[in-house]
């Protein structure tokens, strides 16, 4: 693993809150439990690839995980970076949702989601 991807794992891993504690979001627990079900995400669904999404002024970067059914789920990271790395670490494609949009699959679940049953 290139130096660069493991210090930016280690600060996804290793940020700590000003109390020390990981019980506040941002801390370990919630580290762990967004690792557990990005995992789980992946293990449970077919042809997953993950989307990294840029920052914007109210929410930091954030990893999208697209099944090949369209069904997504999406966490928050640190950064861009962190987000590439992780993706890599879970052994799915990644891509850089600015420059290849959001799949046509995710767009179609959302539609069918919303349809009245």
């Amino acid at each position: 693993m290139p130096r660069q991807s493991r210090s930016s794992l280690a600060r996804f891993f290793q940020r700590r809150t000003s109390s020390g504690s990981g019980s506040r979001p941002g801390g370990g627990d919630a580290r762990r439990q967004t690792l557990t079900h990005l995992g789980e995400f992946i293990r449970t669904r077919v042809g997953v690839e993950a989307y990294v999404e840029p920052p914007t002024t109210d929410i930091p970067s954030t990893i999208l995980l697209v099944a090949s059914t369209g069904e997504w789920t999406r966490r928050r990271v640190p950064d861009e970076r962190t987000a590439f790395d992780l993706a890599n670490q879970l052994g799915v494609p990644v891509y850089n949702v600015r420059f290849t949009g959001y799949p046509q699959r995710m767009r179609d679940w959302n539609s069918a989601q919303r349809r009245p049953k």
